[in-house]
């Protein structure tokens, strides 16, 4: 089966609510988070951990992000930097862009939207393009969503494709039908176990050969479900 490696998010945002919200989205969304709530902190995450995206707030105490897009250009990285700001006005995101950011976000925003912004910067640099994942007759393209069996189209939900990539990340562990609901459906979802056996018989009728003697999405009686290649 491929891998599917994580890509690798920073975030740094002095306010916690924000940087909190932030974090979670972008896991929910497949990103691996790191966080700093100082320019200094994220700089040096930025060095250390070589993510492949920073979301930079610009007002941080201390080092502020416009010091820190510079000097990580300065070091030479091509890091993908999406600077967000209150402040909103043209001359601040022609000094942000011009310091070497590659796209520059006004708040209030809509978290959908930086999603989109950050997707889209990461196409333009080639940095989007993960590996595609196969186990038996199927393809699975992350990037696109977009699922094939035997060549063939599988129409997915967003929520059975949401299902499947978690079920990938996690490949060979053990889930409990309360950890598919919080990976897969996010925090608050209230949903019940039934909901995620009704899921599973989907990707068992579209995805496996013999959806009555499933091979890939496994039932692990008294636990939950395993996903082996």
């Amino acid at each position: 089966m491929g891998e599917l490696r994580k890509r690798k998010v920073l975030v740094v945002e002095d306010d916690l609510s924000i940087l909190t919200g932030l974090s979670m989205n972008l896991r929910f969304e497949g990103y691996d988070v790191l966080q700093a709530q100082d320019g200094q902190k994220g700089l040096q995450l930025a060095i250390d951990e070589e993510p492949e995206v920073v979301v930079l707030d610009v007002m941080l105490p201390g080092m502020n992000g416009y010091e820190v897009c510079k000097e990580l250009r300065r070091r030479g990285r091509d890091t993908v930097i999406v600077m967000v700001s209150a402040k909103g006005q043209e001359f601040e995101k022609v000094m942000g862009l011009d310091l070497g950011a590659d796209d520059y976000v006004a708040k209030p925003f809509g978290v959908k939207e930086l999603m989109a912004r950050i997707k889209a910067v990461l196409r333009r640099k080639g940095g989007d393009v993960t590996p595609p994942v196969t186990f038996g007759e199927v393809k699975i393209d992350m990037g696109a969503q977009a699922v094939t069996r035997e060549g063939k189209v599988v129409p997915l939900t967003a929520q059975e494709f949401k299902l499947l990539r978690y079920f990938v990340e996690h490949a060979g562990k053990v889930l409990s039908r309360e950890a598919l609901i919080e990976g897969a459906w996010g925090f608050g979802y209230e949903g019940t176990a039934r909901t995620v056996d009704n899921f599973v018989r989907q990707l068992r009728l579209k995805l496996e050969l013999d959806p009555e003697d499933p091979r890939h999405f496994t039932t692990v009686r008294g636990a939950g479900y395993r996903f082996v290649e």
